[in-house]
């Protein structure tokens, strides 16, 4: 198949969001190449925030995934919503599937789909390749904390003749409710000043930055810059110790306050966003608008860090890291990786950023 035959492609990335996020630059890629290609998307109903209206995706095939799990696995509504999926997505005769999940659960799709080419790289899990017709050589291994995850990701469009030199990621832009309820959380905020967020609560015990070196950094520039803290309704009581070590009085705290479209749009009107390993610094890094700073620990920012030019990592230097492990394995001084990176650091770099003086 040429080039100029490619009319339709399907990927399949059903979750999560970060995971979705680092598969939109192959989505951009083909819609560069081939400006008149339709795309459709396969994706849970938790990871379809930034999928479905997105201006790259033509078909968004959104799979219920929390509501399926309510009714029972193999109930008859459950079977005939699956049937439905299955049907839209036949209607549109895509010439290529790319499972780029590379799992069974992605991968079981396959053998209802009527599409000629299921493309997938070797190196996948859980059985991925028994229904796919076009299995090609991974470059590096899934999870080789030296190869970014987008370029494995662009593998995928690579591999049907997409021009992937330019790694870009497209968003829907938010809707006006979105807009005017963003406008009003942040009428605190001082329009004459830059303004940095900071999202400073991950999943994992052992991506979170020590709490007394957030607070170290909020006195150095309270002065100069709005505070913004966002997060989960569970991450206040973070947040509030955080606070409780400064003489910051004006932060405004938006933790439990936005969901994650409003997220994407507080991230918009921001000048810095600064996160741990997360999904918020993914989001931040797909709204292209803020300079985003991750700061690394257990995990391997060359594998998962936003980059480009208005992105920024700090990462310690460790012989056991990245680990890539939820609980450290080190016997003496555990989770040290999340002390090393100092607050100076971090305060050096917000203040080159914004030319504070």
């Amino acid at each position: 198949m040429t080039n100029t035959e490619i009319k339709k492609v399907l990927i399949l990335r059903l979750s999560a969001l970060g995971d979705t996020i680092h598969t939109l630059p192959a989505a951009y890629a083909i819609k560069k190449t081939w400006p008149n290609v339709q795309i459709g998307w396969v994706v849970e109903d938790k990871a379809q925030l930034f999928i479905k209206g997105n201006p790259l995706i033509d078909h968004c095939y959104v799979i219920p995934k929390k509501e399926w799990k309510k009714r029972g696995l193999f109930s008859l509504q459950n079977i005939r919503e699956f049937k439905s999926i299955i049907n839209d997505i036949n209607k549109e005769n895509y010439d290529v599937v790319l499972d780029t999940q590379q799992l069974f659960k992605s991968a079981c799709l396959l053998p209802f789909l009527n599409i000629k080419r299921k493309v997938t790289l070797t190196g996948g899990r859980e059985f991925y390749w028994l229904f796919s017709n076009e299995i090609y050589p991974e470059t590096h291994k899934l999870f080789d904390p030296y190869y970014h995850v987008v370029n494995r990701n662009l593998e995928f469009a690579k591999h049907i003749g997409a021009d992937t030199s330019e790694v870009k990621i497209i968003l829907k832009d938010a809707s006006q409710e979105v807009k005017e309820k963003i406008d009003r959380l942040l009428e605190p905020v001082d329009k004459n000043k830059k303004t940095v967020v900071i999202s400073p609560a991950t999943t994992w015990e052992n991506k979170h930055w020590k709490e007394e070196y957030w607070s170290k950094v909020i006195d150095g520039i309270k002065d100069s810059v709005n505070i913004i803290f966002t997060g989960m309704d569970g991450d206040k009581a973070l947040i509030e110790r955080i606070l409780n070590g400064t003489g910051c009085k004006n932060a405004l705290i938006l933790a439990g306050r936005t969901n994650l479209e409003e997220l994407a749009e507080v991230f918009r009107r921001a000048d810095v966003v600064i996160s741990p390993d997360s999904g918020s610094a993914h989001i931040a890094w797909a709204v292209s608008k803020p300079a985003v700073i991750t700061i690394f620990s257990a995990t391997a920012e060359k594998r998962s860090a936003p980059f480009g030019p208005n992105c920024y990592v700090l990462a310690p230097q460790l012989d056991c890291r990245p680990c890539l492990k939820k609980n450290c394995r080190r016997k003496d001084n555990k989770n040290k990786c999340c002390e090393l990176v100092k607050p100076e650091q971090l305060q050096q770099l917000i203040q080159n950023i914004l030319h504070l003086n």
